[in-house]
């Protein structure tokens, strides 16, 4: 059987399944006829448009968080795919306490309750590659699996992955709990909505990541702003092959492993950039600006020869032509995504929103 009908008559759950990656993979787990395709997403970071429909398909709203959600599981599951995060480092940042509540708590709940059942042939988390590596702008060398971890960190999103990392071996060495870690480099595509969801306290909530944030402001016209020169690199995988590497986990990952999902190719992010400018023809040029003062995670990318050989799992669309699609997407989806960036326009305006004002002691008294 070919991975295309792997999953034909299986019970699936998603959680995290309108989101981002969570919806490309739903997508291609509905064309092969699940028996059931349980979806779980609070769509706090995510849009309900992504989702698939069609028979066997069912939407839950809400928190895996939520104990009468986990008491209520399906019965019979044979794969669980947990996707679900507080996206991203700069939101956890300015609000480290929902990143907790919706990464840290949301894993820990989650394999516990797991870990009474049975019937789950495996567990597929989605783990991160900047929790695992090196801190560097002098030249990066490709993160194995194995590489060693350090106990300093730019964000609390990047510590909760690395505990839900921990989560994983811990339940599948004490508990049996079959769960396979699938650690994530930097994902893009399509289904990737500037804007998707709440605002999560800063403008990240609606200028996610670096690539659905260039091509926006490309397609308009406007300059690239590049941090620090864009000297940073990172390790850019289509979210197809992705969604492809997340079954391979499910299908022929070790319980207790981890499995880098990987690209192994190094793009720096002034590269990344000219590369956009080009393909949209955009004369808007290139914005330098300095370093983010949180940001030590300079230059990265992850090894590939585990997943290639433990897998079969290997990145087949180039940047290039990855680029082009997610280009296409955006184009063919502006009204979608200029609704979701508008809907936080009020706080983009009034950016000190949320926070306490600083009186002076003669009116505060």
């Amino acid at each position: 059987m070919s991975d295309s009908s792997a999953f034909t008559g299986s019970r699936i759950l998603v959680v995290g399944g309108a989101g981002f990656v969570g919806s490309n993979l739903c997508h291609m787990l509905a064309a092969q006829r699940p028996e059931a395709l349980f979806i779980v997403d609070n769509l706090l970071s995510s849009h309900p448009s992504n989702l698939p429909e069609g028979p066997g398909v069912h939407f839950v709203l809400g928190s895996i968080a939520d104990d009468r959600l986990l008491a209520d599981l399906p019965e019979r599951l044979d794969y669980v795919f947990h996707l679900a995060c507080f996206h991203g480092n700069q939101s956890s940042i300015a609000d480290p306490i929902a990143d907790h509540d919706n990464n840290t708590i949301t894993t820990l709940k989650l394999f516990d309750r797991l870990s009474r059942r049975r019937d789950v042939k495996r567990v597929v988390y989605a783990g991160a590659g900047c929790a695992v590596a090196k801190k560097t702008f002098d030249g990066a060398m490709a993160t194995p699996e194995d590489a060693p971890v350090s106990l300093s960190h730019d964000s609390p999103y990047s510590i909760s992955k690395l505990v839900g990392e921990m989560y994983a071996a811990y339940y599948a060495g004490q508990h049996g709990l079959p769960v396979v870690t699938a650690r994530f480099q930097n994902i893009y595509g399509p289904r990737e909505i500037l804007g998707a969801g709440n605002w999560r306290g800063t403008v990240h909530s609606v200028w996610r990541n670096v690539i659905p944030t260039f091509v926006w402001k490309a397609l308009h016209g406007e300059s690239l702003p590049l941090d620090n020169g864009g000297i940073a690199s990172r390790d850019f995988i289509f979210v197809e092959d992705l969604a492809r590497g997340l079954q391979a986990c499910a299908l022929r990952g070790a319980a207790g492993e981890v499995y880098n999902l990987a690209s192994g190719v190094e793009t720096t992010i002034r590269t990344l950039a000219e590369t956009i400018n080009r393909l949209t023809g955009n004369a808007g040029g290139i914005d330098l600006r300095p370093p983010r003062p949180w940001d030590n995670s300079g230059q990265r990318f992850g090894s590939t020869e585990k997943s290639r050989r433990e897998l079969g799992f290997a990145a087949e669309v180039g940047l290039e032509d990855g680029l082009a699609r997610t280009i296409g997407w955006t184009r063919a989806n502006q009204d979608l995504i200029r609704h979701c960036m508008n809907h936080h326009q009020w706080f983009l305006d009034h950016p000190g929103a949320g926070r306490w004002p600083q009186l002076s002691p003669a009116l505060s008294a």
